[in-house]
């Protein structure tokens, strides 16, 4: 069963057409979710995080692979002479 996060929550109002409710209650009585309340939680959740991470993606996607690797490298080359030899 999936448990869902225990922070304060706040009470909505939510309105499902009636396969996707079947579909939440088949869930529900499947044991997969303690509640609708948990299962809609976690359905959000896990659309935010989703939502998240392709933002991120395509800011990744804008960057300058050279120029990020210019920025990552710079002053390494005058600092080498200065490391310790493993």
């Amino acid at each position: 069963m999936i448990i869902c996060h225990t922070m304060p929550k706040a009470k909505i109002a939510l309105t499902l057409d009636r396969d996707a409710l079947e579909r939440l209650d088949g869930l529900v009585s499947q044991g997969m979710f303690a509640n609708r309340s948990c299962a809609v939680e976690v359905a959000v959740r896990e659309k935010l995080d989703r939502l998240d991470r392709i933002r991120l993606a395509r800011e990744c996607a804008r960057l300058d692979r050279g120029a990020e690797r210019d920025l990552a490298e710079e002053g390494l080359s005058a600092d080498a002479g200065a490391w310790p030899e493993y």
